[in-house]
């Protein structure tokens, strides 16, 4: 188990030299691809179950659409509505 971890450690490592250097060559779309994987690999190596992940979004969901109904006043007030933002779990 630890030839595994410390394998997608170094792999993880690399992609994130990658990702820099890619920002740095004004590569940003494919930089954000880049990081879903560098998401992926540090999701591995924490042991960060599909629940939590799904709890986390749930709760950042929440306070998202509490914030927003909070903010309803100054909306109406001429500020711009901000869009809804949904996040979906894909495994």
């Amino acid at each position: 188990m630890a030839q595994f971890e410390e394998n997608l450690r170094a792999v993880l490592a690399t992609l994130e030299e990658c990702q820099a250097s890619l920002i740095m060559n004004g590569d940003r779309d494919t930089a954000r691809l880049l990081s879903v994987a560098i998401l992926e690999l540090r999701i591995k190596l924490h042991g960060i179950e599909d629940s939590d992940l799904k709890a986390l979004c749930d709760a950042m969901l929440r306070e998202m659409e509490s914030a927003s109904t909070s903010a309803a006043p100054k909306e109406q007030q001429g500020a711009r509505p901000r869009p809804p933002v949904s996040l979906k779990l894909v495994k």
